[in-house]
């Protein structure tokens, strides 16, 4: 029996690929043959032809950031002249827009800001929770902002989480993930927290009653094998606590208007790296494809493994990077339709729930 079809025999059995099986499929399998195996892993979960998405915007409430990203198009540093910090009424602006065309999820992203502890984060969240209710639902922060609010504000992770829950935090996304391999974040983004940090912040956010998700962003400069770190530590990660993250989202760096530069990668490879990235995280019930980096190229992903997306309303740290936002709802479905998938919108507010249409 050759390997391919030995994994494939694994897979359809129930059983899950090793990490020598993961790298000898990117080096030697073909488009078509990681298709399959990624379709087996995703009939785990998922009818055939289904799809779901959602429509959200990434609001941005401060460009001020002391991480100092090689790779990040988005920051400032304090006291530059185009600084800013976003009031809560041009929040709720944001929100009120993406309502009125029928939007209901919102991830807030902004950056290492040493002015705002704690407190602005209480508060605003806080302020939209009561203004919105559970009409909405939103992601409060990333990982990695969580850690550093933290530490500025003197809190240990629990006291945050604790006062952030009573404010109204549900969703803390996994942001800040990148590549989860301590070799490439000492290379990139050395101020941005170990692989352990990270993962130890996401075990309290469960441990707090909220949930989170999974992330990663390839096409820097790293290596297979850092990529594999990442697939790896998420696998265990949902391994030991059973599933703990909602989804898992991969999407591509965008290399214009930054430090490190580069090209970006092509959409075959994001296509075959999304496809093993459902292959191995086999104890992942959602993987989702990125519309943001990918546009049109993200729905060739529902044939790749992935069984939802969204579709983002705005988004600065990417769009200042190269990305180009689609708003014709019914041309990126259509994108969906052109793969054989007919996709149905799901609510952001209640998770649980597979599609609303």
């Amino acid at each position: 029996m050759d390997r391919i079809a030995s994994i494939e025999n694994a897979l359809v059995g129930g059983g899950r690929i090793s990490r020598d099986d993961a790298q000898w499929l990117w080096h030697n399998a073909t488009d078509g043959q990681l298709q399959q195996l990624a379709g087996i892993v995703r009939a785990r979960y998922h009818k055939p032809f289904d799809a779901t998405y959602l429509l959200m915007r990434i609001i941005n409430y401060t460009n001020v950031c002391v991480a100092k990203c090689d790779y990040c198009s988005f920051y400032r540093l304090p006291g530059q002249p185009d600084t800013y910090t976003r009031s809560k009424e041009w929040v709720f602006s944001k929100i009120d827009e993406l309502i009125e065309v029928g939007g209901d999820l919102f991830g807030f992203n902004g950056g290492f800001n040493p002015e705002l502890k704690i407190d602005y984060y209480t508060d605003l969240f806080g302020a939209v929770r009561e203004k919105y209710g559970n009409s909405i639902e939103f992601y409060a922060m990333t990982v990695v902002e969580l850690i550093y609010v933290a530490k500025i504000s003197r809190l240990s992770l629990e006291e945050a989480l604790s006062r952030l829950y009573d404010a109204g935090v549900r969703w803390v996304t996994g942001g800040g993930a990148e590549v989860l391999s301590d070799t490439f974040r000492k290379r990139h983004s050395p101020l941005k927290y170990t692989v352990e940090e990270y993962f130890a912040a996401q075990r309290a956010i469960l441990a707090a009653g909220m949930k989170t998700t999974g992330t990663m962003v390839i096409g820097f400069d790293e290596t297979l094998d850092e990529r594999l770190d990442h697939l790896e530590s998420v696998r265990e990660f949902q391994d030991v606590t059973m599933g703990g993250l909602f989804s898992f989202l991969c999407w591509t760096y965008k290399p214009w208007n930054n430090e490190l530069g580069g090209s970006e990668i092509d959409a075959q490879e994001y296509l075959r790296h999304l496809a093993l990235c459902r292959i191995y995280l086999d104890n992942v019930t959602h993987v989702r494809a990125s519309v943001l980096t990918q546009n049109a190229n993200a729905l060739r992903g529902l044939s790749y493994g992935a069984n939802d997306f969204d579709i983002p309303w705005e988004d600065e740290v990417t769009q200042l990077a190269g990305a180009v936002i689609e708003q014709d709802v019914e041309r990126v479905l259509g994108y969906a339709r052109a793969e054989g998938f007919e996709p149905r919108r799901r609510s952001a507010a209640r998770p649980t729930l597979v599609a609303l249409s």
